[in-house]
């Protein structure tokens, strides 16, 4: 069996601190991982305007999200400027990518995109791909090969842009196997490859669930294979990367004591037999621990 691991660098805290904790423990271990960046201004702040969105209190709550995130982070956009990722930390990209883990874009504004883009038009689309394109280019010297949606959030014009820009893949809902997006009327070329297990932030605190306990959920969900043989997690710089940075190593040095082949998404996508991927509508709906809709593998098209 194979697991994908999948961060997603949310803000500027978490490139500057949290991604290079994850390369030095995942480095001692001789494990790459992909690393989707947001690229653009830092405006975690504007998230406080989800306080009247049902289930964001709860998710608060239990996740400490002051703890996770710094003060700072939360008056970025608010009360200070939001800094621009990809240029303050440049060398933390490039040294992510140069000590051999894959990377990719998350999104150009985290908040901007996730707030935004379900009901947003192809124009308003394409400018933030394309800013968060032309972000990653400048910081790596080459076009990205991949996107992943932040917070899940997409809309159809997203699974034509990702063609339109010859990714390998994305990785921009959950879901259970690898399959081609329908969405809204367009087929698309390039292939999903699902979130298939929850993440962290979806079980601390839970009926009372520890950061260990969620642990130990992950791995009794990733126990059994699953029929595509592989799942995707996915971590967060902020969390796995800081506070969750003990529990995570060690739900990675139990996969691979299991024999699990830990590993990149890319590594997973080169084997995918593209001819034989089936076609799956993308719906929005809400799942357990996560509050809002987000993209969903629906029935097969």
């Amino acid at each position: 069996m194979q697991v994908a691991l999948k961060v997603d660098v949310d803000t500027y805290r978490g490139t500057l601190e949290g991604v290079p904790a994850l390369v030095a423990d995942l480095g001692q271990r001789g494990v790459a991982a992909s690393f989707y960046f947001s690229l653009g201004p830092d405006h975690t702040g504007w998230a406080l305007r989800r306080v009247f969105r049902p289930g964001f209190l709860s998710k608060v709550a239990r996740t400490s999200v002051v703890s996770h995130y710094g003060l700072r982070t939360l008056m970025y956009g608010v009360l200070l400027p939001g800094p621009h990722i990809a240029r303050r930390c440049a060398g933390v990209l490039r040294a992510t990518a140069a000590a051999g883990h894959e990377t990719g874009i998350h999104c150009y504004d985290h908040v901007y995109w996730q707030d935004n883009v379900a009901t947003r038009d192809r124009a308003w689309t394409e400018r933030q791909v394309r800013l968060a394109a032309a972000a990653y280019l400048e910081a790596f010297g080459h076009p990205a090969r991949a996107h992943c949606a932040a917070g899940w959030q997409v809309n159809p014009h997203l699974f034509a842009l990702e063609d339109a820009l010859g990714l390998d893949y994305a990785s921009d809902s959950r879901g259970t196997h690898p399959f081609l997006p329908v969405m809204g009327g367009i087929a698309a070329q390039c292939p999903q490859l699902p979130t298939t297990l929850p993440t962290l932030d979806e079980l601390v605190g839970v009926d009372g669930t520890t950061v260990d306990g969620a642990i130990d959920r992950v791995l009794d969900l990733s126990a059994t294979p699953p029929a595509s043989g592989a799942h995707v997690y996915t971590l967060h710089a902020e969390l796995e990367g800081q506070q969750f940075r003990g529990p995570f190593m060690r739900l990675v040095d139990t996969w691979r004591q299991r024999g699990v082949e830990v590993g990149t998404m890319a590594r997973l996508a080169a084997g995918l037999d593209r001819s034989r991927l089936p076609r799956h509508e993308v719906r929005m709906a809400e799942i357990e621990g996560r509050s809002g809709a987000l993209a969903l593998q629906g029935p097969a098209a």
